[in-house]
């Protein structure tokens, strides 16, 4: 199912803390980045945190700016975005500022937590997820019924683990303040526990008064049928790379992208690259590759078409090709229509043979775009 855009925000002490041990919000930012995060509120459709940071802070969580606000609402949006507090208990303060400022609230909480937040006469829609949270349900909820599509995340360290461990963040945006807290007893960003592997992708550093800002993105794909974040990123880059395809009206125009499981990317290729006119994407991506590359066992191949279980062309299809090589993931964005392959199925070609293929249909218009004048 369709999720939102996850964006993570969180200002950390050198150290790694979000704050120190003390009664007091530790101040790690300034007034210049006060404002960028106002900025960035104003550009979701939700602010999400979980029931510690409301206990903890008190926050309003609000878009400061007049101007700003006025925007959202020049622009057909709501004043302010949504705000969503996550709580698995439903233990929460009904005086606190949260419920009080802003516009619409929705609590995400168990069956349990439910009856205890609406006793407590919270002023919020209450949504009941089971017996335990999950969170690509509670994501799927705010993408389907709250048209959320994208989500800023402010905390605290538990939700942002919880998030990050489970591979749901699309983005980190990171402040690095100039201070060292030192306290083990002071709550820290990231928790324990199991992440994703490989490098996260820096796509941006900036000095904001005396704090950093960088932002952070996912590349380690999902495993199996479990979709990551950054499944999401790679199959965006594969149908970019449609786009660059020379235009055919007998082939389709498709990109394709290798990806190790440390997130590494391996190879790319589009469809007729370097004037090959019946070169297909992922044959394209697979030559450029190593056949004795360890790493193609566990990799994952993103094509923004689902690869082709026949073909006039060359002896082997994309499917036999993907399999030879190893690999036993694939992640596409359109089930091959019958344009010029009668009940084409390369998903089942490669999933007879043990891979895991997984179709991500919110890109299927991204991926068709390059192909309009063969479907229309």
């Amino acid at each position: 199912m369709p999720l939102p855009y996850v964006l993570l925000s969180a200002a950390v002490s050198l150290d790694g803390y979000l704050d120190d041990a003390g009664p007091e919000r530790l101040l790690l930012s300034g007034p210049e980045d006060f404002d960028r995060v106002d900025e960035v509120r104003a550009s979701v459709d939700a602010i999400l945190v979980g029931a510690g940071t409301i206990r903890a802070d008190n926050p309003r969580l609000l878009v400061n700016s007049p101007e700003r606000r006025a925007a959202r609402v020049a622009a057909g949006k709501p004043e302010f975005p949504l705000k969503v507090a996550v709580s698995g208990s439903g233990e929460m303060d009904p005086a606190a500022l949260f419920w009080h400022t802003g516009g619409d609230k929705v609590v995400c909480t168990t069956e349990e937590g439910a009856g205890r937040a609406r006793a407590l006469g919270i002023a919020a829609d209450v949504v009941a997820f089971g017996a335990e949270l999950d969170w690509r349900e509670v994501l799927e909820y705010l993408h389907d019924e709250r048209g959320v599509r994208r989500l800023m995340v402010e905390g605290g360290g538990t939700v942002h683990t919880q998030l990050m461990q489970r591979q749901l963040a699309d983005e980190l945006q990171l402040v690095l303040a100039p201070l060292i807290v030192g306290d083990p007893e002071a709550p820290r960003l990231f928790g324990p526990g199991t992440y994703p592997g490989g490098r996260m992708r820096l796509v941006e550093t900036r000095r904001i008064g005396d704090v950093v800002l960088t932002r952070y993105r996912p590349t380690a794909p999902g495993a199996g049928g479990e979709v990551s974040a950054a499944d999401r990123h790679w199959l965006g880059l594969a149908c970019e790379l449609a786009a660059q395809c020379p235009p055919s009206r007998t082939a389709f125009s498709v990109g394709a992208v290798v990806v190790a499981a440390d997130g590494t990317e391996l190879a790319r290729g589009y469809s007729r690259e370097g004037g090959d006119p019946v070169v297909h994407a992922e044959e394209a991506a697979l030559a450029k590759t190593d056949p004795a590359d360890p790493r193609l066992a566990t990799a994952t191949v993103y094509s923004s078409l689902e690869p082709c279980a026949r073909r006039a062309s060359r002896p082997a299809p994309c499917a036999r090709l993907i399999l030879d090589a190893g690999v036993r993931r694939v992640v596409t964005a359109w089930r091959e229509p019958d344009t010029f392959v009668p009940g084409a199925d390369g998903s089942g070609v490669l999933a007879a043979q043990g891979a895991a293929v997984v179709v991500l249909p919110e890109f299927e218009e991204r991926a068709k775009a390059p192909n309009r004048h063969l479907t229309d």
